[in-house]
């Protein structure tokens, strides 16, 4: 039986980009949208920290992502049939979560959101990895940027459309859409990748199931793995968690709740989109060697700039200014982590590869916030800002040094 026919590169990036969206988008709604809606129905602050720690199976993708490898008797791999699964089971959750309302059945939202909050990270593992094993190494920087604009698009619509479609039509119709969403992505994943191809070649013996410690091995064995990781661990949080406290910050500033949302949170999509999309055209101009110290600098200046706007009392143009540079900065640096983590999965291990380098990204982006808010609480935060931005500069100094790395090289090679 002939192989079938690849699909165009423009067809996978918008199958996939469809997909991150419609696994983003829950995601931004359960954990910063529906706090809202708590808050207003009596929630303590307490309750809805606690709610949050239902979006801890997002630590634990690496584990995850094992079964995920297991492979079918010929040896090929199964992540098509396993991002279909996941993603009907993920819709589920959802409509569960949206047949009656939950608001005074905390135990039982708390479960349901745990649920929703391992099906998305489950479902992530397939999908991410069917994306790299489809699409040709040169689209690789560029799927960076749509999974980033994505998920700022994701952000925009859990953060802000689906909040006031809860206002309106009340408490189902969010999930409702939501689910939705990710019935028709499953269908266009079913229609438009008809079958996986085999990454064993015919004839070939089948690689041996490897355990957990022996896959992070391999992964580690990679040249230049772990001086990579360090800079993927360092490249996001300090710019994520300036941008996590930046609507606090803008309604202690002077600025109304309404305001405050669509400048960071529907204004800040835009521009964080647009500068992930905007991000992969630079980078093959310039090379990565050339652009990963370029995007962690830029993370410094947006810091700097918002250190010093907000010790001078937060002046409404220059906030507005502040919170454009930190959007434009987190879009474009998330796009090229993205990217680079794709060049990062070994052919036969792109499931693993792609959840160990996403379970450590997460577990930066939730414990630095944590640590901010510590400092803002002891020391204001003009000076959390401050030291948000020192460590981003020893960040940068870090991408600056690995930048010369043959990995980073590498990852310049066969750019259009």
């Amino acid at each position: 039986m002939s192989a079938p026919a690849p699909r165009p590169a423009w067809l996978l990036q918008a199958l996939f980009g469809w997909l991150h969206l419609a696994l983003t988008a829950p995601s931004v709604y359960l954990w910063l949208g529906l706090p809202l809606v708590l808050r207003q129905h009596g929630w303590s602050g307490t309750a809805i920290g606690l709610f949050q720690l239902a979006g801890l199976p997002a630590l634990i993708k690496f584990a995850l992502a094992a079964p995920v490898e297991a492979r079918s008797a010929t040896g090929g791999s199964r992540y098509r049939a396993w991002g279909l699964a996941l993603c009907l089971g993920y819709a589920a959750v959802l409509l569960a979560l949206g047949w009656q309302e939950l608001l005074a059945e905390r135990a039982w939202l708390f479960g349901l959101a745990s649920a929703a909050a391992l099906a998305a990270t489950w479902a992530d593992i397939p999908v991410s990895a069917l994306a790299i094993r489809l699409l040709p190494p040169e689209e690789r920087m560029r799927a960076g940027g749509v999974r980033a604009a994505a998920l700022s698009l994701g952000a925009i619509v859990g953060g802000g459309m689906m909040l006031l479609m809860q206002v309106k039509w009340g408490w189902r119709a969010p999930f409702l859409c939501l689910a939705g969403a990710l019935a028709l992505g499953t269908l266009l994943l079913a229609c438009i990748v008809g079958s996986e191809p085999n990454d064993v070649p015919s004839g070939a013996q089948a690689p041996a199931r490897e355990g957990l410690a022996a896959m992070v091995r391999g992964y580690g064995a990679q040249p230049g793995a772990w001086r990579w990781t360090l800079v993927l661990v360092s490249g996001f949080p300090f710019i994520g968690a300036a941008w996590f406290y930046l609507k606090p910050l803008m309604l202690d500033h002077g600025f109304a709740p309404a305001q405050a949302a669509l400048l960071a949170g529907m204004g800040g999509g835009v521009v964080a989109a647009l500068a992930a999309a905007a991000s992969a055209s630079l980078t093959r101009r310039l090379g990565m060697q050339r652009a990963l110290p370029l995007y962690a600098g830029c993370n410094v200046m947006a810091l700097a700039l918002l250190a010093t706007v907000i010790a001078a009392g937060g002046p409404p143009p220059g906030l507005v200014t502040a919170v454009v540079c930190v959007a434009a900065a987190m879009g474009a640096s998330s796009a090229c982590l993205f990217g680079l983590m794709m060049q990062f999965a070994r052919p036969r291990w792109q499931a693993f590869d792609y959840g160990l380098q996403a379970s450590l990204f997460a577990a930066s982006r939730m414990l630095v916030p944590l640590a901010a808010g510590v400092a803002m609480d002891a020391m204001g935060a003009a000076a959390m800002l401050a030291g948000l931005a020192a460590a981003a500069t020893l960040a940068w100094l870090w991408a600056w040094r690995c930048a010369g790395d043959g990995w980073a090289a590498q990852s310049s090679t066969g750019q259009d």
